[in-house]
């Protein structure tokens, strides 16, 4: 079971735990099978904050009973449960209780949460304000992401730099940024475009971002994006026209 952060601080067990103020946001569809697998591998964190994003099965019940806090955010979209979870934030914290950093993990369980240290270390040691966790750069299993997908994550990537100077690799799902940062680069995309806008809008306001080298596995469960030919294209089109929006009204940087 997951330990609250008032448990996290006042508990032996968990003397100066560097994560007390690290809370993670969890967007899950129908993610029964997979988000116990999740919950299960995370390190002890100040709070963890499943997104149900309109689930038909026990995605929100299983969150509960493994000690996490349930959003319910019934507009469909990745972008959207992730800013119903920042908005809980802001309602769950005063201004001046806000965690020191978010950290964001698919619930199908393809990414690795117990690498949640490695994710977190560059921003608590002060070195960095936002991390993505690379799968370009880690070891993915056979499977794990569709041709389609490696260069859909490659091709991103790419134009990043050529239009702002990024250094990415990747548009990893799993990411860690600052609570400062975050709210600095004003989230706004409700479906596919959210990882890609916030390494654009990063790179704009120039945050010190790094990359480390993740694992990636085959998620538990049918992707709803990558596995679907529609999925696919919808998601690839996002990315593009964000891509796109976003150069437009930075046309004067770099």
């Amino acid at each position: 079971m997951l330990a609250s952060a008032e448990e996290i601080i006042c508990s032996p067990e968990y003397p100066g735990n560097p994560f007390a103020n690290v809370w993670v946001v969890i967007p899950v569809f129908n993610e029964e099978a997979s988000l116990p697998l999740v919950l299960n591998d995370l390190p002890p964190v100040g709070r963890v904050l499943v997104v149900d994003n309109g689930s038909s099965d026990r995605s929100a019940t299983l969150a509960l009973q493994y000690g996490a806090t349930v959003v319910s955010e019934p507009r469909r979209g990745y972008g959207s449960a992730c800013l119903a979870g920042l908005q809980a934030i802001r309602e769950l914290t005063t201004a001046d209780r806000r965690p020191d950093i978010v950290v964001f993990v698919d619930g199908d369980y393809s990414d690795h949460p117990e690498m949640l240290p490695e994710l977190t270390t560059p921003i608590l040691e002060g070195r960095a304000d936002f991390v993505v966790g690379s799968r370009m750069l880690g070891v993915r299993e056979p499977g794990a992401m569709p041709l389609a997908a490696v260069f859909g994550n490659w091709l991103a990537p790419f134009l990043m730099w050529l239009f702002w100077g990024a250094s990415f690799t990747d548009l990893g799902p799993f990411r860690a940024i600052s609570w400062q940062a975050l709210e600095q680069l004003g989230m706004s995309d409700r479906n596919f475009g959210w990882t890609v806008e916030m390494q654009i809008k990063a790179t704009v306001a120039r945050l010190r971002c790094e990359e480390i080298p993740v694992p990636y596995r085959r998620r538990v469960g049918t992707s709803k994006i990558s596995g679907t030919i529609s999925g696919t294209i919808k998601a690839g089109y996002k990315i593009l026209y964000t891509i796109a929006r976003y150069r437009w009204l930075t046309w004067w940087q770099r």
